[in-house]
Order: C-alpha cells, then structure tokens, then sequence
C-alpha cells in the first residue's frame, strides 16, 4: 500500500486518555493474509445500501480528509461508540496517538463527543472488562477493545455478543474470541521488517560474526509470537549456517525494566554477545543506555527496534540502533473508526476497507480484517517518513545532542 501523507497538523485534544500496547493470546500464533476478502454475514453487523459510501485502506491519510466521507453514516447510525486501550506501560503509542487520532477520525467522521468514548484500562483485566459492560450499559452499539490478555478480550466479546454489540479487535488479536474484525499493522511483515534490519546492519557495521541475544515481547502476547514469526525466520538460515550464532533467548517482555534485566542476565552469561534482535523501542531504550553505560562504541552492537519513539529514534540516528519500524497509527485509527461507523449505521463495510483475513488459531476461525504495512525507518528516509508524517517532529529530534546526526541524515529542525 502506498501511503499518502498529507502535512496538516493534528490538533491533539486535552485530557485524553489512552493506553498501550500488550494483547491478548496464549503463544498459539495467528497467521495473516492479505488477500482481499468478504466478510462472513455471521460477522457482520448489517448489509450493504446503496446509499453507504465506500473508503479503501489507501484512503487513510494524515490529514484524515477521508473521514468526512462517512458524515451520511453518522447520520444513519445507532448508538455510541466505545473505544477501549489497555495500559499506559508497555508503549507510549496509546498515550501519544491512538486515542488523538481515534478522537479526530470520530469527530471527522460527523460524530459528537456523546456519541463516542475513548477509555483506558490501566493495565486491569477486571478494569477494562467493567468499562466494556458500563459503555453498553450506557447505549454502545460497537465496541473497539485492545485487550490486555486473549481472556479478558474474549470476556467482553462473549458479553457484548449477548447484547448484540459487535467489537473490533484493535492492533490485537484476541484468540478464542469472537469479534466481527480485527484491525492491526500485518505482524508477520513487523517481524520480518526486524529481522531484515537486523541482517543489513550486520553487514553496513561490518560485524564478521554475529553473536546474537534473541529478544521477545511478552508470552502472553499474540502480537509478540507474530512478530517471532518474521524474525525467527529471517535469522534461521543465518543460526542454521554457522554465519550467526544465538547466544541467548529470554522468556521475553514488554516492560522495559524487565527487559534490561533479561538483556543483562544474558549479556553477563555470554559476554561474546555482539547483537540483539529486539522487538521494540521502549525495551530498547534501557538496553542500549546499559551498553552505552559500558562503552560499546556506536556502530558495533547493532539492535532493533519497533513503534519510532522519539528515543528509538534518537538512538537510530546516533548508530545505537539500526532502524525501527514506524507503523503510521493514524491509519489504523482510522481504519477502526471507519469499521466502526459501518457497524454503526447496519452497514457492511467494503471490501476494500477489510482487505485481508487473520487466522484465530484457538477458536479455527478466519477473522476479516484490515491489514496495514508497516515501514523500516533508518536515517536514510526518517525525513520521508516520521518527520513528514508529524509523528515526531525535527525540533524535538534534533535536539543539541544529536544535531550533527540530524545534519548527516539531512534532517533540519
């Protein structure tokens, strides 16, 4: 998909909440397909009319014009919209831009601010099931959810089904679950992105033999096991040679200090460690710190990373890190909230909105789904991507400690 970018400034709504960014699943992974596909009457909330008006995935640009599209299913529709995050630990994105965007793609999309909710469970299973039950109670006809856990998603899910609310599984899947879609960056492709990553930045650092520490986000986490998916793949044919070795593989996590202390237990058992593949930018973050801590010059232990958080790229720029995968959000919010206005108004969404299908693994089930592709970002195209993007902008990257960096990369702030 190609992505378009427009350069309006998003004006970001005080007092939101929003959460982050750990899912629900066992270590049974999902497979993702982007094949175009209708969805399922059974997972739909209504048909198609003449009259409803038809958005693609290549509609969603950062200026959100497309959501104007749907003001006719604003007017059509029933009913609230819940969306509801999980956290606000395991990654800033929720905080920073999920729930913004959320707000202005509803809004955009002719909806009042009593027609929606944007909540945050912090981090409570029991939280985020009790707002899911209160928000239908209180007249919700769709239900967006990034569950914290595979149990708790599926919890609301049976709930909501019971009184004929559908939900939309939000950046993660819930397995075992019952929603109507699933919106979300395609994760296998997210892994492979790292892995890749890894195996150019070997080569540009010119590491002859890689030592690798194998990094993982949480068990728990389909997401995690997907982005395994991509990675493990990537790297098998370099483990399987003898090229690369892997030294070590931690439990995983997605909380950063848990992770510098997997990172550090592994680094002392294997100090001919000289790599890591890490899954994102806030377990990166401590990782690298610790490195720096011990005088590792940059350009020598290549890492990786996910979500393009300004440290993230911060530490890409400085030769600490080899690239992140930046996943433009403000698609996938608007993604989710045109699946929702849809659901809404008893509308089908088009087919090319929902342009692909995941595999719930647990209950055998194809999910339709919208699928989005995700970007490796390095200095060579950070302008062309987060900068024009807005998702950070050249002041606060360039800051004094990294100007000369900016300057090399062709970013001026």
């Amino acid at each position: 998909m190609t992505h378009k970018r427009a350069f309006a400034a998003l004006f970001v709504g005080a007092g939101l909440v929003a959460g982050a960014c750990t899912s629900s699943s066992t270590k049974t992974s999902s497979a993702t397909s982007a094949t175009t596909a209708a969805p399922s009457s059974s997972t739909t909330a209504g048909s198609t009319s003449g009259s409803a008006p038809s958005i693609s995935i290549a509609s969603f640009t950062r200026d959100f014009s497309a959501m104007s599209q749907l003001k006719s299913l604003a007017a059509q529709g029933k009913g609230n919209i819940a969306a509801i995050l999980p956290d606000t630990v395991s990654s800033a994105r929720y905080t920073e831009f999920d729930a913004p965007y959320l707000k202005q793609a509803f809004t955009d999309a002719g909806l009042t601010s009593s027609q929606f909710t944007i909540q945050n469970a912090q981090g409570s299973d029991t939280t985020q099931l009790t707002d899911a039950q209160s928000d239908i109670a209180s007249g919700a006809s769709v239900l967006i959810v990034d569950p914290l856990t595979s149990g708790v998603g599926a919890q609301i899910e049976s709930y909501a089904k019971s009184h004929g609310v559908p939900v939309i599984d939000y950046d993660r899947l819930t397995l075992g679950g019952s929603r109507s879609y699933y919106v979300s960056f395609n994760n296998v492709e997210v892994g492979t992105l790292l892995g890749q990553g890894l195996v150019s930045c070997v080569s540009a650092w010119n590491v002859s033999h890689p030592n690798v520490i194998v990094m993982r986000g949480s068990a728990t986490d389909n997401n995690a096991t997907l982005f395994a998916q991509g990675y493990d793949a990537v790297m098998a044919p370099y483990f399987s040679s003898g090229k690369w070795t892997e030294v070590a593989q931690p439990a995983g996590t997605w909380q950063p200090t848990k992770a510098l202390t997997e990172f550090q237990q592994a680094y002392t058992a294997n100090k001919n460690a000289n790599a890591a593949l890490i899954p994102n930018d806030e377990n990166g973050a401590p990782i690298i710190s610790y490195l720096q801590s011990l005088h590792i010059p940059a350009k020598t232990f290549p890492t990786t990373g996910q979500d393009a958080t300004l440290v993230g790229l911060q530490n890409v720029l400085s030769g600490y890190q080899c690239g992140t995968v930046y996943k433009p959000i403000y698609e996938e919010a608007q993604a989710a909230a045109a699946l929702a206005m849809y659901l809404r108004a008893g509308q089908t969404p088009p087919a090319a909105l929902v342009n692909g299908q995941t595999a719930d693994t647990t209950s055998n089930t194809q999910v339709p789904s919208v699928l989005l592709k995700p970007e490796w970002v390095t200095p060579s195209n950070m302008a062309s991507t987060v900068i024009a993007d807005n998702f950070v902008t050249a002041s606060q990257l360039c800051t004094a400690q990294f100007a000369s960096d900016c300057s090399a990369a062709g970013i001026s702030g």
